[in-house]
């Protein structure tokens, strides 16, 4: 049985005299230990998603449809009180920018043992432990004197390293990491997305990554979802999706990779933008940007199928690899 299962996953937002729809029938499992990436343009809903899982859509969003099964109960249908149980404590997430998560005028210390006694009966001293056990889990050089540090007195990539530590002090099931290493440079990230490797492998830790960085997902996870217009177009195991994509959407993704390109060429990128929630086009919603469009394309939506042993919504998905 899978560790997490989203079922027909649906997020919508009223408006006077209408809805626009952020995620329209979502499904996707995760098992304990193993490693999802979510990749998709900005407006994709991959975000959308990873919120929706922990019951944080601001309002007047809701999820209209669907379900969010996880240690046998649906997290879609829990009460606010049942909800704080469960976030922080058995499903974390780490942000993009760890400046918004960590609170500037207490130090890590503080912040580490305040979640700590938040969730669990524990002593001060305790706690302190603890969190000292985790920021030397994640490699912080002199854990002991960063414990009394402020968050701007640390670099970048401290601070995230720091973001992660709490993630990890409650020994969640699942990180969910959103865009984790956008704001740090090429030799951090690396370093980030190592150090979650290994953490993940070392505690079963299932994680979902959320990029829009395909070439980041390449080498952490083992299985991958493509979002586009709030729908999952592609899924499957990561090497074979990225070997031979069947959706034009994860063509492109792929063909805009600078590693793609010839040294000193134009980089390719894929004509036009994401439509908004108000304006997404009848049919499959790709089909404005897409080489491939027919009349069938602008008519009908495809439905996710088995192509090949991965799951693609395109109607033309055979004769594309």
């Amino acid at each position: 049985m899978a560790l997490l299962e989203v079922r027909g996953l649906e997020v919508t937002f009223p408006l006077r005299g209408a809805a626009l729809t952020a995620l329209r029938g979502v499904d996707f499992t995760l098992d304990a230990g193993e490693r999802l990436g979510i990749v998709g343009e900005s407006g994709a809903g991959k975000s959308m998603a990873a919120f929706a899982i922990l019951n944080l859509i601001s309002e007047p969003g809701r999820i209209s449809a669907g379900e969010i099964l996880f240690d046998g109960r649906d997290l879609a249908r829990l009460s606010d009180n049942h909800m704080r149980a469960i976030r922080g404590n058995r499903i974390a997430m780490i942000f993009q920018d760890p400046m918004m998560t960590l609170n500037p005028v207490l130090t890590i210390g503080t912040q580490m043992v305040e979640c700590l006694k938040a969730h669990q009966k524990i002593g001060e001293a305790e706690a302190k432990r603890r969190a000292i056990e985790k920021l030397r889990e994640v490699a912080i050089p002199s854990p002991e004197t960063r414990f009394d540090s402020y968050p701007h007195e640390l670099s970048g990539g401290l601070r995230q390293r720091v973001v992660i530590a709490i993630a990890l002090l409650l020994d969640p099931a699942i990180i969910i990491a959103d865009e984790p290493t956008t704001a740090l440079d090429v030799t951090i990230q690396a370093e980030i997305m190592g150090l979650m490797i290994a953490l993940c492998e070392n505690h079963n830790v299932g994680l979902i990554l959320i990029t829009h960085d395909i070439a980041v997902v390449s080498e952490i996870t083992r299985r991958l979802i493509v979002m586009y217009a709030g729908r999952i177009v592609e899924a499957g195991p990561t090497a074979e999706l990225i070997a031979a994509p069947r959706h034009p959407y994860t063509r492109g993704l792929l063909k805009a990779l600078p590693q793609k390109n010839r040294p000193g060429g134009m980089l390719h990128q894929i004509p036009g933008t994401m439509p908004s929630l108000a304006a997404i086009p009848d049919g499959c919603a790709f089909h404005p940007r897409c080489e491939h469009a027919d009349a069938r394309c602008r008519r009908s939506v495809p439905a996710l199928r088995d192509v090949g042993g991965r799951l693609v919504s395109c109607h033309h998905a055979e004769r594309i690899s």
